[in-house]
């Protein structure tokens, strides 16, 4: 069996970036119109935190207006980061440990990408195009199947699951749908 695909074959090298003090309705802008989750926040060179779109919904919830509202007044200061040679089961696992979609790809202190669960999904469906015949639906084991065959739950965890390509929600339940790997609730819209 071929070595799990490395974090640099796959990581966007693009990413948005912005500034602590640029302006929060201009970068929350600049997400929307670029399609990302997130914006990495940088001095220089050096990624100092993350604003995303969820951090923009809590501070309009809590703080009301973004009118004078910088990037700093959002960031958060701590992200999930990762090598390039890491491999993507690692990402994957370090994903799911901070609950995020997405992990900043770093080399010595130097941002060269970010990586998201839709990246992996799609090196995953090549991989297997590749290397299978197309099926309609994900067969996915249940966790009592897994515990029967000799392996637990825990160990089958995250090998059982995929990434509805619409929602970005992590789910046993996919089906092919119009070339898209889509959970149930997607398949239903």
């Amino acid at each position: 069996m071929n070595d799990p695909v490395s974090v640099r074959e796959v990581m966007n090298r693009e990413y948005v970036g912005a500034s602590a003090s640029d302006g929060l309705v201009e970068t929350t802008e600049l997400l929307v119109r670029e399609g990302e989750p997130t914006a990495l926040v940088l001095e220089g060179n050096e990624p100092v935190g993350v604003v995303s779109r969820a951090d923009v919904l809590g501070y309009l919830v809590s703080e009301g207006g973004p009118e004078t509202a910088t990037v700093a007044d959002v960031m958060t200061d701590s992200f999930p980061a990762i090598g390039p040679d890491a491999r993507l089961p690692e990402a994957r696992d370090r994903m799911a440990t901070h609950a995020t979609q997405w992990i900043v790809v770093v080399e010595d202190g130097e941002v060269l990408g970010t990586l998201t669960g839709n990246d992996i999904l799609s090196s995953v469906r090549l991989e297997s195009e590749v290397t299978a015949a197309p099926t309609e639906t994900a067969q996915v084991a249940t966790p009592e199947q897994a515990t029967a065959d000799g392996t637990t739950a825990a160990e089958d965890s995250f090998e059982e699951q995929g990434i509805c390509s619409a929602c970005g929600t992590l789910t046993r339940s996919l089906a092919s749908l119009n070339g898209q790997l889509l959970c149930a609730d997607c398949r239903d819209v």
